[in-house]
Order: C-alpha cells, then structure tokens, then sequence
C-alpha cells in the first residue's frame, strides 16, 4: 500500500513538472489527459478518488479509536503505537494523492483555456493581417476583431498570471511533498523500531510462559 502511495505521488509531480516547461513530456502529458477527460476517464477518476476517500476517512477513523482505547492505559501499547504510525502515514499519503490530483486538474484546465485563447488571438490576428493586406472588409467587421483582440488580451494576461501562480504553487508543493517523504522515512524507521520492539517484548513473554510451568513444578516436588 505504502509502495503504491509513493510511485503515485511521484508520478503526480512528474506531471505537475512537465506542466513547468515545454518539452515533448509536456503535449504527451496534456493529450493523455484530454483523452482521460473524455467517455469513461472521468467516472473511472471519480471512482477512485472516492475510494480513496473512502480510506481515509477509515485511517482517520483507525487512528481515533486506538487513542481512544488507550486513553485510560497507563502504559501505551507498542502495537498500538506501529498501527498508530501506519495509519498516520497513509492517511498523510493519501491526503496528498488527491491533493496533487486536483492540483493538475486544475492546472490542464488553465492550460487548455490559455491554449484556445492563443488560438483564437492568432486566428484574429491573422484575419486582421489579411484585412491589412487590402482584402475588401466593412470597417464595422475590422472594428468588431479591433474589440474582439481587445477582449482577449486581458484574458490571456489574466490566465498567464494564474498560470505562473499555480507554477509557484506547484514548485512549493514539491518542497512539501520532499519534507513529507523526510517525515515519512523518520515513520518508517520509527514503525521498524516499534516493530522490533513488540517482537522483543512478545519473545519475553513467551519466554516467561514458559517458564512459568517448569517453576510450579519445582515447588510442587
């Protein structure tokens, strides 16, 4: 489960990065999710993201029940203590998983809209060159393009400067996601910790129940 969470979250920031700069990685990443967003692809997502939710809220879940159950225990329960871990870790893993898949939906929105905004800027552009070129046009259709360009660029400024704003959110989210992978492999050696512990104590007690007969013998002899 843990494995899995990872190779998600890192393929999650490969493609908010191939979002950053434009490459090949880029338009193949942009076309496969056009693709995704048609027929079947958003149900699927759907599909997902509720059952991931579905496990979070049970990690949650998990993680106040056994604090609850040892609330009164004067002593934790090292057991309780790994599970405690495992269920924080993944509910922290899972958490981020739907985050940065918002994150690029939100960012493939933008960019489609930026797309066919540029789109439709060139193609009037190019009318407006052809119209320049002595192309016989009324003045009323040549001013309507005039207003039309005029529109539009305040639109492309503003989705440019959303786009750089999710560019910055996207980078301080890697620096997030790195801390989160730091904290996690600290869980981790922690969990192994615990774990060794609880086989430790588990080994002590067996070894005293089975002491425990051969000394009732002794004392009934």
């Amino acid at each position: 489960m843990l494995q899995l969470l990872y190779a998600v979250i890192f393929a999650e920031m490969f493609v908010i990065v191939s979002f950053l700069f434009k490459t090949p990685a880029r338009k193949l990443v942009i076309v496969t999710l056009d693709r995704l967003k048609r027929g079947r692809g958003p149900v699927v997502v759907k599909t997902v993201a509720a059952t991931l939710l579905v496990v979070l809220a049970s990690s949650l879940y998990s993680i106040a029940k056994i604090r609850h159950r040892n609330l009164d225990a004067p002593v934790a329960n090292p057991t309780d203590q790994v599970l405690v871990y495992k269920h924080m870790l993944e509910a922290s893993l899972m958490g981020f998983v739907l985050f940065l898949s918002l994150m690029i939906d939100r960012l493939h929105h933008y960019i489609r809209e930026l797309r066919l905004l540029r789109k439709a800027m060139e193609a009037a552009k190019k009318q407006s060159r052809s119209f320049e070129g002595g192309k016989s046009v009324s003045a009323a259709e040549h001013k309507a393009l005039v207003e039309e360009i005029a529109m539009l660029k305040p639109k492309i400024e503003k989705l440019e400067s959303e786009c750089e704003m999710e560019a910055s959110k996207a980078k301080a989210l890697e620096t997030e996601v790195e801390a989160l992978r730091k904290q996690s492999e600290g869980f981790l050696m922690e969990y192994d910790r615990l774990l060794a512990d609880n086989q430790n104590l588990r080994s002590q007690v067996q070894a005293i129940d089975h002491s425990s007969p051969h000394s009732v013998n002794k004392k009934s002899m």
